[in-house]
């Protein structure tokens, strides 16, 4: 038996199917976290059933992918029991749609975010609205996980519901209604949006700046690996194994386990916005300068997510109701900087800037610039439209945030210890050995063989060297194995600056992780996602060509360079306006 979740957005339904089933659904305070059905099974009143919780919908109508998706999912089970999840300020707004939805099922309304609805003033009898509506009516907040479990095996034994009118009198007082004062400063553009950079920068410091707290807890695991374990692993007696401690494991994965604070920290920064409500804010402000661009402010949910992963930021866009700005938002997120290639700008910086912190700013700059430029080069015509509900605002609680901070955490450390340490291992062991299985010189092995002919790629950036070539090629797969591969081989990087900015530049732009891959043939089809991918590799070799020689003087020529490009767009966007005649209130039109 399936039992699903419905209701608005943001309403609280992923938060609940995670207390309900002991699941790991994402879960946010802003609109579209949730882009498909999730399934988990679980036990309620002693029955075993699949748990499924469905994107949010506003109207039986709705024509956005999310709305569509949840209404197929509907019609597939008609006979499912409905779980109607919705929050306490909006049950007047939500019962035309709980009758079209849930009518003819078994059902149950379960309300969500009481505190803050009677914190402003709203009343509701639960017990008398229960009666009216003829189907079990629960308050979910405040309740812990056994006891709410027992209150939601209800919907397995209630009555099939029947749409009917229900009278409000006596038993609901709606809450304030209104900006708060908080809230208008929040949607004020001259204070949220410096707010918003002061935040970032706070961020990038101490993520990444010497001496402040994600710098030297990176140094101390750095150096723990790379000093006493691979000191300790000295001492092995045999050569296979101390190679394969002291010169592989222990270095590449000490490289990448390394750099874990300041991913940490940029997924607290993420966290904090997300819980607070401020997101959904920042979208409300920048739908302007979006639409630009060819987008829309939700974009802004997935941008910014795109800095934590970039598969699970494509997945997010399937809450833009425009599928061609879907499409767009999907192309420009590869070139947003997730926390995958931290690692790899964090090796490299250090080759052209005294400062490693600013080389990342300047990257990560980089990568916002050339998404927003990708964007602008495949705009349309026309805009999509733009309809949004505010998150509310609230302090982030510490109990989320410590949990949603641990889980990242967990993933990361997963992920290193899965597909990167099987990934060196695989690179340790035909780096060392030739293809008579004999321990060798790297120049002897197995791996040169394989990759020599690739040498030629980076050559043009002063980098004729088959392992670059390699560490890129392992880019595609994860990107933290580029940091890695460098550790095994060199320890550090060993060109020059020009070299490391071209490289890094190429890492930046180049296809993402075959996770995002994935992710983005879900949206869009397999044969868009791999022209997607090959047009994005081909351009980051060439984008690698011009950093370099950009780098080495040829910035003085960039003036000419851009100049085409400035025109077309000039040219691109122009449009004849016609006017009607001048008078009082005259309208213009535009075609």
């Amino acid at each position: 038996m399936k039992v699903l979740l419905v209701g608005n957005p943001n309403a609280g339904k992923s938060t609940l199917f995670n207390a309900l089933s002991g699941g790991h659904a994402k879960v946010g305070n802003w609109h579209g976290v949730t882009v498909g059905a999730l399934e988990k099974e679980t036990s309620l009143g002693g029955k075993t059933v699949t748990l499924v919780d469905l994107p949010g919908i506003y109207t039986a109508q709705g024509m956005s992918m999310e709305e569509k998706g949840a209404r197929s999912y509907l019609a597939a089970h008609p006979a499912a029991p409905v779980l109607f999840v919705c929050e306490c300020g909006a049950v007047r707004r939500c019962l035309p749609l709980f009758f079209s939805l849930a009518g003819g099922r078994r059902a149950m309304f379960v309300l969500t975010k009481a505190r803050r609805f009677y914190a402003r003033g709203g009343k509701l009898d639960v017990r008398l609205f229960e009666q009216r509506l003829g189907v079990p009516v629960v308050v979910a907040e405040g309740l812990r996980k056994r006891a709410l479990r027992e209150a939601a095996a209800r919907v397995l034994s209630a009555p099939v519901l029947v749409p009917h009118e229900v009278s409000f009198e006596a038993m609901y007082i709606p809450a304030q209604k209104g900006l708060s004062r908080t809230d208008a400063l929040l949607t004020n553009p001259w204070f949220s949006l410096p707010l918003f950079f002061a935040m970032l920068a706070a961020a990038f410091f101490l993520t990444f700046a010497p001496r402040f707290p994600g710098d030297l807890m990176k140094n101390a695991i750095s150096a723990f690996f790379s000093g006493f374990l691979a000191g300790r692993a000295q001492g092995v007696a045999s050569p296979v194994v101390r190679s394969l401690l002291s010169e592989g494991l222990l270095p590449s994965l000490g490289s990448v386990l390394s750099f874990l604070p300041q991913i940490a920290l940029l997924f607290l920064s993420l966290i904090l916005m997300e819980e607070s409500g401020f997101l959904s804010r920042l979208a409300y402000l920048t739908d302007g300068v979006f639409a630009a661009f060819g987008l829309n402010g939700r974009a802004v949910f997935s941008i910014v997510m795109g800095f934590g992963c970039t598969a699970a930021a494509i997945l997010t866009t399937r809450s833009l109701d425009d599928r061609r700005v879907q499409r767009r938002t999907i192309l420009c997120l590869p070139y947003i900087s997730c926390s995958a290639k931290l690692p790899v700008y964090l090796t490299l910086a250090a080759s052209f800037f005294e400062n490693a912190f600013y080389g990342v700013v300047l990257l990560y700059a980089l990568g916002v610039g050339l998404a927003l430029l990708a964007a602008l080069l495949t705009k349309g015509k026309g805009r999509s439209p733009f309809l949004l509900e505010l998150a509310p605002l609230q302090l982030p609680r510490p109990v989320f945030v410590c949990k949603a901070l641990l889980f990242q955490i967990k993933q990361f450390i997963i992920k290193v210890a899965t597909v990167i340490l099987a990934f060196l291992l695989a690179s340790w062991l035909l780096s060392s050995f030739d293809w008579r299985f004999h321990l060798c010189a790297a120049e002897q092995s197995m791996l040169a063989g394989l990759c020599g002919g690739l040498k030629w790629l980076f050559a043009p950036v002063g980098m004729a060297d088959w392992r670059i070539a390699y560490a890129a090629i392992a880019g595609l797969i994860a990107k933290e194995n580029v940091a890695g591969v460098i550790g095994l081989f060199y320890g550090a990087f060993p060109y020059g600056a020009a070299s490391a900015f071209a490289f890094a530049v190429f890492v930046l732009t180049c296809s993402p992780c075959v996770s995002a891959i994935a992710a983005t043939a879900h949206e869009v089809g397999w044969k868009r996602a791999a022209l997607y991918a090959l047009f994005q590799t081909a351009t980051a070799l060439l984008a690698s060509y011009l950093a370099y020689f950009l780098w080495r003087g040829g910035i003085v020529l960039l003036p000419l360079a851009a100049a085409p490009v400035a025109a077309y767009l000039l040219l691109r966007n122009r449009h004849e306006r016609v006017h009607r005649p001048r008078g009082h209130n005259a309208e213009k039109l535009y075609r």
